[in-house]
């Protein structure tokens, strides 16, 4: 449902806190945390954001949206998630864009998805731009429109977004959204499965019995060319 709290403690560690109090008491908490323990996490951010701390409420809410430490409360968690959105903090907006989405702790509301996906989405989030391409995808909370959606795969796919690189290599497979580019559809089903993703195992048959030879050899210098880029400029 949510992304892992890690994700995003690790894009916020750069961020000072308010007060050398506050700074100790949020780095306690993701000693903590990394150490599973999640009650003394708890309660050190919990300490930082009822100050205020950006960070530390969004990783609240996180805490209250997977019952880590406490017990599991969606109302809580989008609590904290709203605080932390408000001040920007990008992995609270995705997240709380998902509890709309699915209807946790608030009303379900697909257009507020939208709108939160969004403003993470625009700050270069690229979760937020995979999230936001499935709605555009789906018509969900916005007309549909599979050529947006592509474009935001491709921005989230530019960085290292494993399931928007399956995503864009299906719209190229079947031209939906994007040109049909047996090619380019091969080269980001590679590149999804050398992080994990199973999803070119699974299709493979649609790009390699549709190319040449050659196409093929192409389409694997293409796959060493994007990941020298470490996937910028590849599509």
């Amino acid at each position: 449902m949510t992304r892992k709290l890690i994700n995003f403690l690790t894009m916020l560690l750069a961020v000072l806190c308010c007060t050398a109090a506050s700074a100790g008491d949020y780095e306690d908490g993701v000693v903590a945390y990394e150490g599973k323990d999640y009650a003394t996490a708890f309660n050190k951010f919990k300490t930082v954001a009822v100050r205020g701390d950006a960070k530390a409420q969004a990783n609240l809410g996180f805490m209250y949206s997977e019952g880590q430490g406490v017990a599991q409360d969606y109302p809580e968690a989008v609590r904290w998630y709203k605080l932390a959105a408000a001040q920007g903090v990008t992995g609270a907006q995705n997240n709380l864009g998902l509890m709309y989405k699915n209807g946790l702790g608030v009303i379900k509301d697909e257009a507020e998805a939208v709108r939160w996906f969004k403003l993470a989405a625009t700050r270069g989030a690229e979760e937020a731009q995979l999230n936001l391409g499935v709605m555009y995808e789906k018509g969900q909370g916005v007309v549909q429109d599979k050529t947006e959606a592509v474009r935001w795969y491709r921005l989230a796919a530019a960085q290292g977004e494993v399931s928007a690189q399956a995503n864009l290599a299906m719209a190229h497979a079947l031209g939906v959204g994007a040109v049909k580019d047996y090619k380019k559809a091969y080269m980001w089903g590679k590149l999804a499965e050398a992080q994990g993703n199973i999803f070119f195992s699974l299709m493979s048959d649609i790009f390699v019995n549709g190319m040449t030879p050659q196409e093929i050899a192409e389409a694997q210098k293409m796959v060493r060319e994007c990941e020298a880029r470490k996937f910028k400029k590849c599509d």
